[in-house]
């Protein structure tokens, strides 16, 4: 049985994560923080021969993974980037204030804040609630994410060999989702991982298993 190990870092902090707007498709560059995030998880991530790195193709991502695979003791790491693990698209609202649009998505189920809604209802329900208002419909729901990640799996399972190690630079509520989905409750996503974190998972044929969520100072499993 074909077993992969999936070392998925969240991009280093961007000028909207410091702004508090709403960013998935839409990008900004990398703040000083962002960059010495990812030089902080190139370090921590240093000695593990990695087999391949892959990013979302966001800008944001593929210079926090550029960074990473600079402190790698593997020179020679192929580098590819994908559409497949991009954030999740809020649509209409990319850009917009984080705490308004979260207001304004959950004021018909009685919540004010992005917390509300997981806790009352669930992380999915936040992607549906957005694109509940967002009346362009481009924001995408819970199907239409989680149908674009399973091709997003099922490329990477197909693309690696057993016993892989592979980095993926990703994006925060996309890992947030990825562990809420396969961590069988076992860690707590009402926090999102933090700018530089690492999250390690094992893809198998029969499915996923989350071995760590949010490391940002532990040791990190291999």
């Amino acid at each position: 049985m074909k077993t992969v190990t999936v070392y998925l870092v969240r991009h280093g902090q961007t000028y909207f994560n410091r702004y508090n707007r709403m960013q998935g498709w839409s990008d900004s560059p990398l703040t000083p923080k962002g960059i010495a995030d990812a030089h902080t998880a190139g370090k921590r991530l240093q000695s593990i021969t990695f087999d391949h790195c892959y990013s979302s193709d966001r800008g944001r991502a593929i210079h926090t993974a550029e960074i990473l695979l600079s402190h790698n003791i593997n020179t020679h790491i192929p580098f590819s980037q994908t559409e497949l693990f991009r954030e999740e698209f809020y649509g209409y609202f990319e850009g917009e204030d984080a705490g308004k649009t979260w207001v304004f998505a959950g004021s018909s189920h009685g919540t004010k804040t992005y917390e509300d809604i997981i806790k009352e209802y669930s992380l999915d329900a936040t992607k549906d609630f957005l694109n509940e208002v967002d009346a362009t419909g481009d924001a995408e729901s819970a199907t239409e994410y989680w149908t674009r990640l399973a091709k997003g799996f099922k490329w990477l399972r197909e693309q690696a060999r057993d016993g892989d190690k592979v980095l993926m630079v990703s994006h925060g509520t996309t890992i947030r989702s990825i562990v809420d989905k396969f961590g069988e409750k076992k860690f707590d996503i009402m926090h999102s991982p933090l700018n530089g974190s690492i999250t390690t998972i094992q893809l198998t044929e029969e499915g996923i298993t989350v071995l760590d969520y949010n490391n940002s100072e532990g040791d990190i499993p291999e």
